[in-house]
């Protein structure tokens, strides 16, 4: 919090880490249990890819926990973390907005800090008629600008917590802002429409097959591939995701995820034998398989299915 002592680096590392993408109340449970479990950088980097991967299971974007690990083991070491931003952006994993946050938070170094929250500030703070996308360059010069020499991880923290609370994105809370007297968007009387809105391209299709192997309460799971989507996590076998719409097949279950790039349709179909390097799981126990969302919606929709079946 601003004005108490500057965390641990290995804190501030995790929790950015966790939060890219991802919201404050499904991290902080997470993060808390994260400590619990591996409480210094030293305690992660010994931990087992394996159970790393099944606590991240559900908070999405999984390369994340591979570069997490990566990065533990490397910071264990150096030793330390680098305590600038030009020396944590050569980490795993760790890109600008990150090394700025944890340099400036943990280390001190004024830097600008620029999440999302912090770019709708600036764009409406300067009138700025563009996209976030396209102002990148100078809301960083702004935001570089602003940041003091003294406490400018406060001043980080201050304006991201601006951004989330009362510059929002709908319903901008102006009466509260601090900035208010000299916003460009604040005095337009329309501060919603900055920043300008990115036009979205229509998101590609892709196609699936999970294979439900059960025998004794148990059903057969087995690890995806270390690179790709997904990589190193529990999952149900099945086929490769292509744009190629499968026969037709009787299904027990059916679900639509949507990834950042392309929208999955997965059906989940009943297979005979068990397949691939895996492991029998039993039923009851599928809470500690540690299942990305994908595969426990699609052992959901199993369960669903049956129920309604049953009914």
């Amino acid at each position: 919090m601003p004005g108490e002592p500057a965390p641990e680096p290995y804190r501030v590392w995790l929790s950015e880490v966790m939060l890219q993408q991802t919201t404050v109340a499904a991290v902080t449970p997470r993060f808390e249990r994260f400590l619990q479990k591996w409480p210094t950088i030293e305690a992660l980097a010994a931990a087992r890819d394996e159970d790393v991967l099944s606590e991240w299971a559900g908070l999405g974007y999984y390369a994340r926990a591979r570069n997490l690990i990566a990065c533990a083991r490397e910071v264990a070491a150096l030793g330390d973390f680098p305590d600038t931003a030009a020396g944590l952006r050569k980490l795993p994993g760790i890109g600008e907005y990150t090394a700025a946050a944890i340099a400036a938070i943990a280390f001190g170094e004024p830097i600008a800090v620029v999440d999302t929250n912090v770019a709708r500030v600036i764009i409406r703070f300067a009138g700025l008629e563009s996209t976030i996308e396209q102002s990148r360059d100078t809301i960083r010069e702004i935001v570089a600008s602003m940041t003091p020499a003294d406490r400018p991880g406060d001043f980080a923290q201050s304006m991201m917590d601006l951004g989330a609370t009362i510059c929002r994105p709908k319903s901008p809370v102006c009466g509260a802002c601090p900035l208010a007297e000299d916003c460009v968007a604040a005095a337009s009387g329309e501060p919603e429409r900055f920043p300008a809105r990115k036009q979205r391209a229509a998101r590609p299709v892709r196609y699936g097959i999970a294979h439900w192997i059960e025998r004794n309460g148990a059903i057969w799971l087995v690890r995806r591939p270390r690179k790709g989507m997904l990589g190193g996590m529990a999952a149900l076998p099945g086929s490769d995701w292509t744009e190629e719409q499968p026969k037709s097949r009787s299904a027990l279950g059916h679900i639509t995820h949507d990834f950042t790039h392309f929208r999955l349709e997965l059906a989940v179909v009943a297979h005979k034998s068990a397949t691939g390097d895996g492991w029998w799981q039993k039923i009851d126990d599928l809470v500690d398989a540690g299942l990305p969302t994908l595969y426990r919606r699609a052992v959901e929709s199993v369960f669903q299915s049956r129920s309604a079946l049953a009914a």
